[in-house]
């Protein structure tokens, strides 16, 4: 399928299936009863229309959006420009300076690094081709306008809702695939995963009973993380904008504590580390009464062939420079092996 002046987006879901929603798109400030529609924003700015409301739906099978998107004759290669390490590094010191001046306790600034796509076809079916490839625990998605948009495999669910059931996660800390063993009892590791996990118990004690299941470990093939999961049996029913405004973002892409000045910080600290807009955003479909959304992150953001591959890294007091660094890169690393 040819994606040339295309407008679609999709999200595959923890079910197996993929929602693939075709444009044109209507900007709406909350989604149809009864319908189906994407909610896209930027990680900072609030939208006051962020439900797009597809002209066409298609439900289908990940093996199903595969095929649809197969493009095995067309290869794209990117020549990336490696980031230079400077700019990251007067970030991190104005983090650390902050988290010594007590404004901050941790923060999540993001490196991208840049290509230029070269080779057959285009940019956009290339790289939906290889995100439409991913499989669980990745939650395949993407935003597509002709030549230009987003696409990733995330591992990071913000929250699943169906009536009165909520579930979400806390994925943070990170290591190689080799450094597992090392990993389980690193104490830098473990209290990054606990800001997260114990914000969101905060911010979900409220709404129903909570169960907070075990912290494991999520492999993802070179890299793995901590993950710990939350189910939450709502006392009512919740408008997904409320839960969205309540979630986004976690400790694991935003600040904490999350105020309007700590938020104000990070828009800063990204803006001049290029980072993408919607990188760490909500990107979610309502489907006639239910709500998922993931976390859009390891993915890959294109206008044209200038193409974009951000990767985030939560920095607290005990974190050093040299290790985020080789943290950036080895989550890019990851992104790219999802490209043939």
């Amino acid at each position: 399928m040819k994606l040339m002046n295309k407008e679609f987006a999709w999200l595959a879901r923890r079910d197996g299936s993929v929602v693939l929603g075709h444009g044109p798109f209507q900007d709406a400030e909350n989604p149809p009863d009864a319908g189906v529609a994407f909610f896209k924003r930027s990680f900072c700015e609030i939208d006051e229309l962020p439900w797009k409301i597809p002209e066409r739906i298609e439900y289908l099978s990940l093996d199903q959006f595969q095929a649809l998107f197969s493009i095995s004759s067309d290869v794209l290669k990117i020549d990336w420009t490696t980031p230079d390490a400077m700019p990251f590094s007067m970030v991190f010191q104005e983090i650390m300076s902050s988290i010594g001046q007590g404004l901050i306790e941790k923060t999540v600034p993001v490196v991208t690094e840049c290509g230029r796509a070269r080779g057959a076809g285009s940019v956009s079916d290339c790289i939906v081709a290889a995100m439409s490839a991913q499989r669980a625990p990745l939650y395949s998605y993407g935003w597509v306008a002709g030549n230009s948009g987003f696409a990733g495999a995330t591992p990071e669910l913000l929250f699943s809702m169906r009536g009165l059931h909520l579930e979400t996660m806390a994925l943070a800390g990170t290591a190689r695939q080799e450094d597992e063993a090392v990993f389980g009892v690193d104490e830098k590791e473990i209290r990054e995963h606990e800001y997260v996990a114990q914000t969101l118990v905060a911010k979900l004690l409220d709404l129903g009973q909570l169960k907070r299941n075990e912290r494991e470990v999520m492999r993802l093939g070179s890299i793995v993380h901590f993950l710990t999961g939350f189910e939450v049996e709502l006392e009512s029913v919740q408008e997904p904008r409320r839960l969205l405004r309540r979630l986004h973002p976690t400790p694991a892409l935003g600040p904490l504590p999350r105020t309007d000045q700590t938020m104000t910080m990070l828009g800063e600290w990204r803006k001049r580390l290029g980072c993408p807009a919607e990188f760490g955003a909500p990107f979610g479909v309502w489907d006639r009464g239910g709500f998922e959304a993931v976390v859009a992150i390891r993915g890959l953001w294109w206008q044209g062939n200038d193409v974009s591959l951000p990767a985030g890294c939560g920095i607290i007091e005990p974190s050093r420079l040299v290790n985020e660094w080789r943290e950036l890169r080895l989550k890019r690393e990851a992104v790219k092996r999802f490209l043939p």
